[in-house]
């Protein structure tokens, strides 16, 4: 049998010829929780400054591990944001998601209990599951016994509890599911988000938070390969410089309310950020084909998808992957696309390190920030690599105007993807309010997968 092909088909809920233009799919709502800032505005605003939330692991003893740092969120209480009855249910992970998804809601306006609860779905994208909570209960049955072990260990772990919290916390009883690409899953989520409305749904909250960092977690990083070494976290996550040692693993990642347009329209929704204008994905070929990596025939496809052409993209949000071959390919990609010194791209993860599944919905977020505020944020690279000939936004943020950017990813075993978002169009409002955080109001309402990845052979 031969490696799997690199040919991706454009999104499978793209119109037949002939047939009527679908719904465009809206953004209303972002909730943020990064390593450097939570809530929104405050991750924003932390980003434009350079603020880094790469730091020491300290929770617990880390010496005996070659990797001694990680992209971690310090200061989230979630007993002070969530009901104390889903605090023994759920792992970290789950929580910063349950979180980030009220404060979507909450700067979209969109209230749960005023609309159709099966017109309502979660899409979200997770590479880990519970690992701190498992770890714990497999201490637990080790040391103590079975009869110790949480009963709710039996869906804590699994990578799908952070959709299903969501739903349920918020009566959400429309499509929904979870997609498992490492880091190219978090467009592929917001891909199938759109979808999804396509298929006449009215909203669906998607994107993707992650949090492995017990010792455990920290060996599934290690095991994936590619984790930098370097131990001064000012050097140790530099994506396309000469100095690249890898990456830098982080927790966190963004989750977006995602609306067809007419439902945002009918409810009167106060504020659109930008439209999921295009999305595609790829896989790349076997090693040893001969054949090309699939990111640019993505980047292609998702551009063909949106209707535009590459000189219409203002900036591109790399996937950085931090190892040296991976940037090259990278790097020719992008150029084989905009041409030498093209397009920006800008890499504002390198604050916060590679949060798998929700480092592309955290970089579509800030996409759609850059088109709100007309201002792209810099990267920490110092040093970039000559022959990549990449207009590296680094050093200061930088005033541009925004009305489309294309946002890329990949993942561990060849899934590459890329997504495309555009500025309001004229029937839409744009953004015009911060976006609440940690201390805005909850959604109140707690009442008691089927997809299929487009070049997945």
């Amino acid at each position: 049998m031969s490696g799997p092909d690199t040919r991706a088909a454009v999104a499978t809920d793209r119109p037949a010829d002939g047939a009527s233009t679908p719904d465009t799919a809206v953004v209303t709502g972002i909730g943020v929780a990064a390593p450097n800032g939570l809530g929104t505005e405050a991750w924003w605003a932390a980003t434009l400054r350079g603020e880094s939330g790469i730091r020491p692991i300290t929770r617990y003893d880390a010496s005996r591990y070659p990797v001694r740092l990680a992209g971690l969120i310090p200061d989230f209480d979630a007993a002070a944001h969530l009901p104390g009855r889903l605090l023994p249910q759920t792992d970290r992970v789950t929580r910063l998601a349950v979180a980030a998804a009220d404060w979507a809601l909450a700067d979209s306006g969109a209230d749960p209990a005023a609309l159709p609860e099966y017109g309502m779905g979660v899409v979200t994208s997770n590479a880990t599951g519970g690992f701190e909570f498992t770890h714990r209960e497999a201490r637990k049955l080790w040391t103590k016994g079975p009869q110790h072990v949480s009963v709710y260990e039996s869906f804590a772990w699994f990578y799908a509890a952070n959709t299903g919290q969501i739903s349920i916390r918020h009566g959400m009883r429309g499509p929904s599911s979870v997609l498992v690409a490492d880091q190219a899953g978090g467009l592929d989520a917001l891909g199938h988000a759109r979808r999804t409305l396509r298929r006449g749904g009215a909203l669906v909250v998607s994107g993707g938070v992650e949090s492995a960092f017990d010792p455990w977690g920290l060996v599934a990083h290690l095991s994936g390969g590619g984790v930098s070494l370097v131990a001064d976290p000012e050097r140790a996550y530099l994506p396309f410089d000469t100095e690249a040692a890898g990456h830098v693993p982080g927790e966190g990642g963004a989750v977006l309310i995602v609306e067809s347009g007419t439902a945002a329209a009918a409810r009167g929704a106060r504020q659109v950020y930008g439209e999921i204008a295009g999305y595609a994905a790829t896989f790349d070929p076997a090693p040893g084909s001969g054949r090309p990596p699939g990111l640019e025939r993505a980047a292609r496809l998702a551009l063909a998808d949106a209707g535009l052409a590459a000189g219409d993209i203002d900036v591109v949000f790399a996937d950085a992957a931090g190892v040296r071959e991976r940037d090259d390919a990278e790097a020719a990609a992008v150029e084989a696309l905009f041409g030498p010194y093209g397009v920006p791209v800008s890499v504002p993860k390198t604050l916060t390190g590679r949060l798998t599944g929700g480092g592309p919905p955290l970089d579509t977020a800030a996409a759609l920030l850059a088109i709100r505020d007309g201002v792209l944020p810099a990267a920490r690279i110092t040093r970039p690599v000559p022959g990549h000939r990449l207009d590296l936004v680094r050093g200061e943020p930088r005033p541009a105007r925004v009305r489309a950017a294309l946002v890329l990813a990949r993942g561990h075993g060849g899934f590459n993807s890329a997504l495309v978002v555009r500025a309001p169009g004229p029937d839409t409002r744009p953004a015009v309010r911060p976006a609440p955080g940690p201390d805005a109001p909850r959604t109140t309402r707690q009442p008691d997968p089927d997809t299929t990845r487009e070049d997945r052979p």
